[in-house]
Formats: structure tokens, C-alpha cells, sequence
């Protein structure tokens, strides 16, 4: 892979976005968690609800200033290392950002003053409305930011006029084919990370011998969701795999490091692909598993990476293994649910 100019821009923004998505992949989550603890506050008044929504209000809004720092830098990031993108598509990516700002940043920012400075100037059902409002605020957030991304990844809606894209029907734009996919699958794993993060920092006070009511709702409140929330993700991710089947099959072929087309296709486990031989070194894989979990069906056909142009195909190595990582993570967090509901 050469060092150009291309791939330094991606390592530029990689480490940015790296940095930021941890925030908003926290406060997305954390923000309902509080909205929870409020209304559980609110209705049956108890002080451990209360205390945790305290906790966690203080490491919101610290979270949430700085995603909204490092997130400020990532627009500036798109016009200067793909500037010509940026404005043959800013007919359409622009809007998408500019909604984001003009309803959900502003939602969740006007309502996180109440928040946080409300809760002895205001009624409490107000002040539990606030913490209603700043967690929709989130998750609108996240619909934009998401439904640009995927109409980046499966663009539709459209039209191509003098170089530039334009908009043509704003419904296909926004719920573009990858759309509803990418929205369940993210907002999922935020509130999974926000649960993880919870489920710590109880397990770290109930060791220590501190906050033994506080932690132990902390743990239950935790591990409930992940019961719930981590076999599900599973098989979104499952969903999500199909809509990339149909729509993007280069990027799959990439995923699986698969170079030629074929049925009965096997689940690497480990490859070294090999991009200038077009093959793999050192495999290990279980027979036709891939074409089942890819297709569902053992004699499913699968495209491999040979049916399109050497410049026309995605990174493979490190799209290879990153997806292994992000299956390996998915797979323990799993196994940590089931060890948590058996303990």
C-alpha cells in the first residue's frame, strides 16, 4: 500500500474520528441512562436514584464538551483532505450536517443547561422533561450523522448535474438502502458501550467495599441491558451483513479477503492477504461457513475481490482484520453477559 496522499488523509482523519466517536459513543448512551435514572427518580423517589443520576450527570457534561471539540474539527477535515468531494456533494451533505446542528445539537445543548442547572429553579417533572430532551437530542444526532455517513456508503436520491451532486428525492437521500441498517447497529452499540463503562465503574466501587446500594443498582441496571441489547446487536449485525452483500459486495469481498467468486465458501479465521498476488498466505477457515453466514444458504454464491479493478477495490488487509476484531470484541462481550447472568 503506498504512502500517498490518499492514504495519509485517511490516517489523519482515522485518528481523529478514533478519538472522537469514543465521546459521542458514551454520551449517546449515557444521556438515556440519566433520562432512566430521572424518570426512576420522578416516580418512585428514591435517593440511590438520585445520587447515581448526580454521578453520572457531572461525567456527561464533561464528555459532552469535549465530543463536541473534536467533533468541530472533523467537518474542517472533510473540505481540506477531500475537498473536491466535499463540494461536488455539498449540495447534499451539507444540509445533512446542517440539520444535525439545527435541531439536535441545539436540543440537546439548550436542555442540558436545565439539566445541570435546573434541578432547584425548576419542578421536577420539568427537570426529568430536560433529561428526556438531551437523550432524544443524542439520538438525533446520531439519525443525521448516520444518515450521511450511509448515503456516503449507499448513495441513492440523487442526481449528477455538471459534476455535482443534487438532491432529488430527500426521503431516498436520508433512508438511503444502508440507512436503517447503520442506525440500529450504531445506537445500539453506544448504549452497549455506556453499559460496559456503568457495569465498571459498579464492579470497581462493589470491590472496594463502596457505594454497595449505588453499585449493585449500577451492575443489575447494567447487565440487564446487556442480556438484551448484546444477542440482539448480534444479529442486526447479521442484517447489516446481507444489506453489504447487496449493495456493497467489493466491501465484502474485502471483508472476507475472498478473491475469486465461488459457492461454499469458507469462514477465514486468519489470512494473510496478499494484494499484489491476489491471494491469500498462512489460511485457516472452516469450510463453507462463510457463504452460509454471508448468504445463508451453503451453495450461496459469493463475489470475490477479482471481479473488479485493482484501483476499483477497498484496502483488504486492514479491512480484513479489523472486522475479526470487531467480531472478536462482539463475541466477548457475549461471553461476559452469559458469565454475568451465571455469577
Amino acid at each position: 500500500m503506498p504512502l500517498d496522499a490518499v492514504l495519509l488523509s485517511r490516517l489523519q482523519f482515522f485518528w481523529v474520528i478514533a478519538l472522537h466517536i469514543l465521546l459521542p459513543a458514551f454520551t449517546v448512551g449515557l444521556a438515556a441512562y440519566i433520562a432512566v435514572l430521572e424518570g426512576l427518580h420522578f416516580t418512585t423517589k428514591r435517593p440511590v436514584y438520585l445520587r447515581l443520576s448526580r454521578f453520572w450527570l457531572k461525567i456527561f457534561a464533561v464528555s459532552f464538551g469535549m465530543g463536541v471539540v473534536s467533533g468541530i474539527v472533523m467537518p474542517f477535515q472533510l473540505g481540506t483532505n477531500w475537498s473536491r468531494f466535499s463540494d461536488a456533494t455539498a449540495d447534499v451533505t451539507g444540509p445533512l450536517v446542517a440539520y444535525e446542528a439545527l435541531t439536535a445539537f441545539f436540543l440537546e445543548a439548550g436542555f442540558l443547561g436545565v439539566l445541570l442547572f435546573g434541578r432547584d429553579r425548576v419542578p421536577p417533572w420539568m427537570h426529568f422533561f430536560a433529561a428526556v430532551m438531551v437523550a432524544a437530542g443524542t439520538l438525533l444526532s446520531t439519525f443525521w450523522i448516520i444518515a450521511m455517513n450511509s448515503w456516503m456508503q449507499t448513495p441513492s436520491g440523487h442526481v449528477i448535474a455538471g459534476g455535482r451532486f443534487l438532491a432529488d428525492d430527500w426521503f431516498q437521500v436520508i433512508f438511503n438502502p444502508s440507512f436503517p441498517y447503520r442506525l440500529v447497529h450504531t445506537a445500539m452499540a453506544f448504549f452497549i458501550t455506556t453499559a460496559l463503562v456503568v457495569a465498571g465503574v459498579a464492579a470497581y466501587h462493589l470491590r472496594g467495599g463502596r457505594f454497595i446500594e449505588e453499585g449493585t443498582t449500577m451492575l443489575k441496571m447494567a447487565f440487564g441491558l446487556l442480556a438484551l441489547l448484546v444477542p440482539l446487536q448480534i444479529f442486526i449485525g447479521d442484517l447489516h451483513g446481507l444489506n453489504t452483500r447487496e449493495y456493497q459486495p467489493a466491501k465484502l469481498a474485502a471483508i472476507e479477503a475472498n478473491w475469486s467468486t465461488q459457492s461454499h465458501m469458507p469462514l477465514l479465521l486468519f489470512a494473510w492477504p496478499d494484494e499484489d498476488a491476489e491471494s491469500n498466505r498462512f489460511e485457516l477457515g472452516i469450510p463453507e461457513l462463510g457463504s452460509v453466514i454471508i448468504t445463508h444458504d451453503a451453495d450461496g454464491v459469493v463475489r470475490g475481490l477479482k471481479d473488479w479493478k485493482r484501483e476499483d477495490r477497498p484496502p483488504v488487509a486492514i479491512t480484513f482484520f479489523s472486522f475479526r476484531l470487531m467480531v472478536g470484541v462482539g463475541l466477548a462481550m457475549l461471553a461476559l453477559v452469559i458469565y454475568g447472568g451465571w455469577v
